[in-house]
């Protein structure tokens, strides 16, 4: 199969052929179709997590997938060959990636069955980022006539997070860039938007002064975004922010769960939230694809596999 891997520490992203994996007992192999860029595989690629994660080499790069299972392994009752699923490879290794033509991932965690009324492309940008969304928002449990502040509302876990934020009848403080950015989240759904590159204390005081009900930590300094919390405030950040740097932060590791999964599959289908999808890479473009993510993007960058 092709796959975009890492063939040892400090090399780049490059395309491969490799065997096609089996799957073994519990396990489901699937043929992709589709995936996409998240932050965690920039950061794989860059070799941030050596010696955090154990690599096993060539690391197939890629958490997200989408796509048809091919195969299941002794002891798989949920799936059988044919179903369409998607989800999140969620292994405590670096080696198996949704950047190949075929997977094997656990039954368990990180895998659901994908709705016909989902398309591919979309299934294989929503596992991750949207997990992360879901988890987040959970975590500052918004409420009706809240004020909510997301930092970092142009990417794709803010970008969803924005969507339930608003759904749960909170209003949006949002980060972007004036002109496309701005007019990005204020499609969304956000009520008011700040310029990051500016004073983002004093625009958002100016918004709210008494402070926000709550914060989505995406982007920038997570303990300095807290003192713009209001009394009894909550913070949840998806880049390490936790109790242990200022009591009001906790710190949100997306957990894929069926349950979760099945939730984006039903809300993406519906049509309750989007999945912004900006650009769409060919397998072999991958490389390029993570040096445009590098430089800021609005949404998500897709990969078409097959």
């Amino acid at each position: 199969m092709r796959a975009i891997v890492l063939s040892e520490q400090g090399a780049g992203p490059t395309l491969a052929e490799l065997h096609t994996p089996q799957p073994g007992a519990g396990e489901v192999l699937v043929r992709v179709q589709a995936s996409s860029v998240n932050g965690f595989d920039t950061a794989v690629a860059a070799g941030y997590l050596a010696g955090v994660m154990e690599h096993r080499f060539p690391v197939v790069l890629g958490k997200d997938f989408a796509g048809s299972v091919a195969a299941v392994g002794e002891g798989v009752t949920r799936f059988a060959a044919g179903d369409r699923v998607f989800g999140v490879v969620t292994k405590p290794y670096l080696g198996d990636g949704g950047f190949g033509e075929y997977v094997v991932v656990g039954e368990q965690v990180g895998l659901a069955k994908l709705p016909d009324t989902l398309d591919v492309t979309t299934a294989g940008a929503l596992g991750l980022a949207g997990t992360a969304a879901v988890d987040a928002v959970k975590a500052v449990s918004p409420r009706s006539g809240d004020t909510v502040l997301i930092s970092g509302a142009t990417g794709g876990v803010g970008a969803i997070a924005l969507q339930y934020v608003v759904a749960a009848g909170a209003r949006v403080i949002a980060t972007a860039r004036p002109g496309a950015e701005a007019d990005f989240v204020r499609g969304l759904g956000a009520a008011e938007v700040v310029d990051h590159t500016g004073d983002l204390a004093g625009q958002v005081r100016a918004i709210s002064p008494d402070g926000v009900d709550a914060i989505l930590h995406r982007a920038g300094d997570g303990v300095a975004l807290a003192a713009l919390l209001a009394e009894n405030g909550r913070l949840a950040s998806t880049l390490g922010v936790g109790a242990d740097q200022h009591p009001a932060a906790v710190a949100v590791m997306a957990n894929p769960v069926e349950s979760t999964l099945d939730r984006l599959a039903a809300d993406a289908s519906a049509g309750r939230i989007t999945v912004p999808v900006s650009r769409s890479y060919a397998l072999a473009d991958v490389p390029a694809a993570f040096a445009d993510f590098a430089t800021g993007t609005v949404g998500k960058l897709a990969v078409t596999v097959a």
